[in-house]
């Protein structure tokens, strides 16, 4: 797995992906393949919480039950959250959660991940899921949700199909107004169990609606588990007002609370004797990809471009770009080169500040500028449709 392809230039790495049918046209921008030692702490925020989250759950979010480790059937490296049985600061048990929020943000685009999920029996819930990043100034649903994956539900319990049954929803409005807030999805039943293997969870968001995919990547003409039109008016109340503007992303394992009817830890019967009381989410990668289109937003580093792109010093203009690209600075650039998604050279020219992209496609580029000094910095690019 993580089929990656490197490209280096200077002290960027460029990325190459696989694109199926329901994909056309998106491009990799971001990902994170869990592949170092410990979290990577400029993408993720490790909660450490024992609020219950709005949901009556019984654990206590820790940074010890978050780590990057091997799952053990697969030997994949993988985001490691660790749910356990265990008295903890007046908690019957612990859990991991992450969030992107002020790290990794976008608007429209895809966004997939590869999870083998815990045996969930009755009272885990793993979730993989989106909320506005407006939601420290405005507060939730107003800053609305998007379930892409969660399990653990209470009509999954009670039909004992705990290991088939997931759900995917959207959430928004103005208030929490007793629960009667807008929402829409659907829950699932597979036909077999989900929990034995690692799938792949999907998102496709654009200007005109959301839609949740179930292992896309195995049948690319797969149809949504979940879809929702979001190009209606925008007023308050309507979704179109509540999704259209950046989210970032939440990985969790939680344990019991209102989702999976179970407030007693005595009734968590995934966490036992057999497993040493505690259980396993693995997340292999989490993948962000984007067309280039103008009502996209990314924000974040970009591919491993963190340490270069705290230290530019060029302006590149206008981004989203057209048919020309200018750029502003101190000195002229020695060197400009634009290089595509994959890493390969499209323009290369020397000595100058203006840049000719009429002969590009539209789609995401990363430009890489040498100053006089030798010092080389990298832009990530997008050229928009022409109106």
């Amino acid at each position: 797995m993580k089929l990656l392809r490197f490209f280096s230039f200077g002290v960027f790495l460029i990325f190459s992906c696989q694109i199926n049918s329901q994909s056309n046209d998106y491009h990799l921008v971001w990902q994170d393949t869990f592949d170092g030692n410990e979290l990577n702490l400029n993408n993720w925020v490790i909660e450490v919480n024992g609020s219950g989250n709005g949901n009556n759950e019984l654990e206590y979010y820790r940074k010890e039950n978050v780590s990057i480790g091997t799952e053990p059937v697969s030997g994949e490296k993988c985001l490691v959250l660790t749910a356990k049985k265990e008295n903890y600061l007046g908690k019957t048990c612990t859990s991991g959660r992450i969030n992107s929020l002020g790290k990794i943000s976008f608007k429209h685009g895809k966004i997939e991940a590869r999870i083998k999920l815990p045996h969930t029996a009755n009272g885990l819930w793993p979730a993989f899921w989106l909320m506005g990043a407006n939601y420290p100034s405005v507060g939730w649903p107003k800053c609305g949700e998007i379930d892409i994956l969660e399990m653990g539900n209470s009509n999954g319990i009670k039909r004992g199909t705990q290991d088939k049954y997931f759900s995917s929803w959207f959430h928004w409005g103005e208030s929490w107004n007793g629960g009667s807030y807008p929402n829409w999805g659907k829950d699932f039943t597979n036909s077999t169990s989900i929990q034995e293997d690692f799938h792949l969870f999907t998102l496709i968001w654009d200007e005109h609606s959301l839609k949740t995919y179930f292992d896309l990547d195995k049948d690319p003409n797969k149809q949504p588990i979940v879809e929702m039109a979001i190009d209606g008016e925008d007023v308050a109340g309507n979704a179109a007002h509540y999704f259209h503007k950046p989210f970032f992303v939440i990985f969790n394992l939680a344990i019991g609370g209102n989702f999976t009817g179970i407030w007693d830890i005595n009734n968590v019967t995934a966490l036992n004797q057999s497993n040493n009381y505690q259980a396993n989410m693995y997340v292999d990668y989490v993948k962000i990809y984007q067309k280039g289109d103008a009502s996209e937003d990314f924000s974040g580093s970009t591919m491993g471009m963190e340490s270069v792109q705290k230290k530019n010093k060029f302006t590149v203009s206008p981004n989203p770009f057209i048919d020309q690209i200018n750029i502003s600075g101190e000195t002229i650039p020695r060197h400009i080169t634009i290089f595509s998604i994959t890493g390969n050279s499209l323009i290369h020219i020397e000595n100058s500040d203006i840049i000719d992209t009429s002969r590009l496609s539209n789609g995401v580029y990363f430009l890489s500028i040498t100053d006089m000094n030798g010092d080389i910095e990298t832009h990530k690019l997008i050229k928009k449709y022409r109106n």
